[in-house]
């Protein structure tokens, strides 16, 4: 674990600490954010220490946040995080991840239970004990103990690309239903984060019974958890269909929780809104309202009431804004914030609303494999795909000779495939199709190819593919020597992750972002939904760093052009924008680009 994502997760937990001891929400905020802000830091926080100034600079890192941070470095610890730590029973941090447990939930079992793991909680519900707490009626404790069994088989979030078709699908499907007049899917899945802990769902409709039945009838519904008139519940089963890795141990019988929540057709974008999140952003809006002697709810934005104590009904109250989030931003003197960066990460700090990367932009393809290594595509059936999705470029990018798993080209088999590109692009008319390599870096930071042969692609991804389980220092020297190499364009998920499956390298990734810079080299989004490498706050961090970008589909086979969407999406959570992204550049500039790396061949 790097230094930044150990103090990121000592900074989270004594945030989460504070909010199960009841402490001050404003403290409980802070600790949450500045853990958000290290995570995201563009370098080691070793480093920043060093200059006070800069790290109190960074948004959401206060000056005693940076006292914290500069004390860990120093001792390797943070005394008042210790001192928190002594006072909650560390099992208590894991029940407040079971589904529907909150702090005070949770505050309850322990000061007034002796509740201290999930064994203590299991022995109060085995011997009705847990009866005799306040609010814990028969069905209360039917849903914790429901809560219990799904955490257990569903102990990972799950990937956007399992998760995301699946909202996507039951938000068209109920908009079918009689009454139903507004459908939308929220939550991390509307935000695209890379993965998903649960669905949320949000319909209008004048026959809530209608809509109710149809979602808990929907055939994925394996167990129903709650049924009622605003709110349903459901576990519902997901497509695990194998991707070219195959399935994971969990995967072969995953499922998720989904909510439907009913909401007055006139409250629809104040409740999506509020179900969209995140939980910080939110924060920061009701702060801003507050401010502004308003109140922001699920239901909308009101005039403040005269009595901070009196708890009105706002579903009966007439609100400033409700009907739409472009409302509710504009009454709160915001732009309209795309739902990928609301993450209080800047976004309510904007003037205006940011031009990011969308799914038109894209006109090129610059990593895809054929039938030559791994792919089930020939060459001219590739480029009739990319053709048909109106890019204007597509690179033929096979795997080189050290990945013989995924059959890597010798050099000789190289050069045949390189005229075999050449040949097809006379039969292709109307897309440019280049002759390229995804080539491995090797452990060393060597390339697989020799530069002789290099010289002769036109595109050059370099990837690592293997000893992925490198030293921080081994693998930041092995990046930096494929990122400086004069041949090389772009630099191919650069850690290796897998989603829920492998964590892949972790260079100090300031000094790539740099080099990758300095040497006009761009970093590839992977758009596999397994992948999503650069993930997004490493996108977000180039961005800073003045990189140039790739959004690649990385293709072996047709379905993966459809991957497009989850490397947009990620670079969009990256606040990446269309002039940084080579793939979205029209013909000549992209292909200018390229050629800068082979200034002694002709053009």
């Amino acid at each position: 674990m790097s230094i930044n994502d150990e103090l990121a997760a000592r900074f989270l937990a004594a945030s989460r600490m504070l909010e199960l001891l009841g402490e001050d929400h404003f403290r409980v905020n802070a600790l949450a954010r500045a853990a958000r802000a290290i995570e995201s830091l563009p370098a080691d926080a070793a480093d920043l220490a060093k200059d006070r100034k800069a790290l109190t600079a960074v948004p959401g890192i206060g000056a005693k946040s940076a006292d914290k941070i500069t004390e860990f470095i120093a001792t390797g610890a943070i005394a008042e995080f210790d001192e928190i730590k002594a006072r909650v029973p560390p099992g208590l941090l894991d029940l407040m991840e079971l589904p529907g447990l909150g702090p005070k939930t949770v505050a309850v079992f322990w000061n007034q239970a002796g509740v201290t793991s999930l064994d203590d909680l299991k022995r109060i519900i085995d011997d009705g004990s847990i009866l005799s707490l306040p609010r814990m009626g028969a069905k209360s404790v039917e849903k914790i103990r429901q809560a219990i069994a799904f955490g257990q088989s569903a102990s990972h979030r799950t990937a956007l690309g399992l998760a995301l078709p699946l909202a996507e699908h039951i938000a068209a499907r109920l908009a079918k239903v009689r009454g139903v007049t507004r459908t939308a899917f929220a939550g991390s899945a509307r935000r695209a984060k890379d993965t998903v802990g649960d669905l949320d769902i949000l319909a209008a409709s004048s026959d809530p019974d209608a809509v109710t039945r149809a979602f808990l009838d929907l055939p994925q519904v394996l167990q129903v958890l709650q049924s009622g008139p605003g709110k349903s519940s459901v576990r519902l089963a997901l497509d695990t269909a194998s991707s070219r890795w195959g399935r994971g141990s969990s995967e072969s019988t995953a499922a998720i929780q989904c909510d439907l929540r009913i909401v007055p057709p006139d409250r629809f974008g104040a409740a999506l809104m509020y179900f969209t999140g995140s939980k910080e952003h939110n924060v920061r809006l009701r702060e801003r309202a507050r401010a502004a002697g308003l109140t922001l709810n699920e239901y909308g934005l009101f005039h403040a009431p005269a009595d901070e104590a009196s708890k009105p009904d706002w579903s009966r109250k007439d609100p400033i804004a409700a009907h739409t989030e472009h409302e509710v931003f504009k009454a709160l003197g915001l732009p309209d914030i795309p739902p990928e960066i609301r993450e209080d990460a800047g976004e309510l700090d904007l003037a205006e609303a940011p031009r990011l990367l969308e799914l038109g932009d894209i006109r090129a393809e610059l990593h895809a494999h054929t039938t030559a290594s791994d792919g089930r595509l020939d060459i001219e059936s590739l480029a009739a795909r990319a053709k048909e999705r109106g890019f204007h470029t597509i690179a033929v990018t096979d795997h080189s000779r050290s990945s013989p798993q995924a059959g890597g080209l010798s050099p000789e088999r190289l050069l045949q495939h390189i005229e075999d590109i050449r040949k097809a692009a006379e039969r292709v008319p109307g897309i440019t199709i280049l002759a390229g390599s995804e080539v491995d870096i090797l452990a060393d930071g060597s390339l697989d190819y020799d530069d002789s042969l290099l010289e002769q692609l036109d595109v050059v991804v370099a990837s690592p593919h293997a000893a992925l389980s490198q030293d921080e220092d081994a693998a930041t020297i092995r990046l930096l020597a494929a990122v400086r190499h004069p041949l090389v364009h772009i630099l191919g998920h650069p850690t290796g992750r897998l989603i829920n499956r492998r964590k892949g390298l972790e260079p100090r990734l300031r000094e790539i972002l740099d080099a990758a810079a300095e040497n006009h080299v761009a970093l590839e989004i992977n758009a596999h939904w397994m992948r999503l490498d650069l993930r997004d706050i490493h996108a977000r961090q180039a961005m800073n760093a003045g990189c140039l970008l790739a959004v690649d589909c990385d293709v072996h086979e047709p379905e993966d052009f459809d991957n497009l969407r989850f490397g947009v999406a990620t670079a969009r959570r990256g606040w990446v924008s269309k002039d940084r992204c080579v793939n979205a550049w029209a013909a000549p500039k992209l292909h200018e680009w390229l050629a800068s790396k082979r200034p002694h061949r002709p053009h």
